[in-house]
């Protein structure tokens, strides 16, 4: 009697363990119980590529937009031309005619459009960026242009609107056209008299003071 008492719990124990696997099972198939034991299940089955690879790529801010935009600025801000190098365009609106901008006033590059004197800065840049070109090839007509005339000049950074507040005339030793400033000034200088074969003893000059500025997001490119 006994015997069969204790044979009876053993099937009761047995019946209420089978049963709680069931419940735990339903559990895990049924709730975040099972995403978890999952997710560990293939941690540690997949290969390592293959995790990295199943992580979600995080959510782009919006202040992302302005590290790639600063970056962007800093590569044009740096970006300095090589002598020689096609590195932009002057357009003279009174005159309707543009011109190459050639990084360097040596003969080789003046012969090719408008020399940028490699020792003063960029345009664009606060100081005094100077330009020269032949008086009888791309400033012949130089004499046309005065004050209150836009003078602008496109680079690979960007695009620099300057207008005209000065007319001079200096001996071609005179010093001053290369000065440093203050503000953003533009000085444009070409032989004088116009049209001179030869020697020609002094400097037509003109003067312009940056009044706009778009400077490039992306460094632009020019055919040489």
């Amino acid at each position: 009697m006994a015997r069969r008492k204790k044979t009876n719990k053993k099937k009761v124990f047995l019946t209420l363990f089978a049963l709680s696997l069931l419940v735990g099972g339903l559990y895990l198939t049924t709730t975040t119980g099972f995403k978890l034991l999952h997710g560990y299940i293939l941690f540690k089955t997949m290969p390592k590529e293959e995790v990295l690879a199943s992580v979600p790529a995080p959510l782009k801010l919006a202040g992302e937009n302005d590290a790639v935009e600063l970056a962007y600025n800093e590569e044009v801000l740096n970006w300095q031309p090589e002598i020689g190098e096609e590195m932009g365009v002057l357009t003279i609106p009174v005159l309707n005619t543009a011109f190459p901008l050639i990084h360097g006033t040596d003969d080789p590059e003046l012969d090719r459009g408008v020399g940028h004197f490699a020792g003063s800065v960029l345009p664009g840049e606060a100081d005094n960026s100077v330009l020269s070109g032949h008086n009888n090839t791309v400033f012949r007509n130089l004499g046309d242009v005065g004050e209150g005339d836009e003078l602008i000049v496109q680079t690979k950074s960007g695009t620099y609107t300057y207008v005209v507040h000065t007319v001079r005339i200096v001996d071609e030793d005179d010093r001053t056209v290369i000065v440093s400033t203050d503000e953003a000034q533009l000085t444009v200088t070409t032989c004088y008299p116009f049209n001179e074969l030869g020697f020609a003893p002094d400097r037509y000059v003109l003067v312009a003071d940056l009044v706009d500025s778009q400077v490039n997001q992306l460094l632009a490119q020019f055919n040489e």
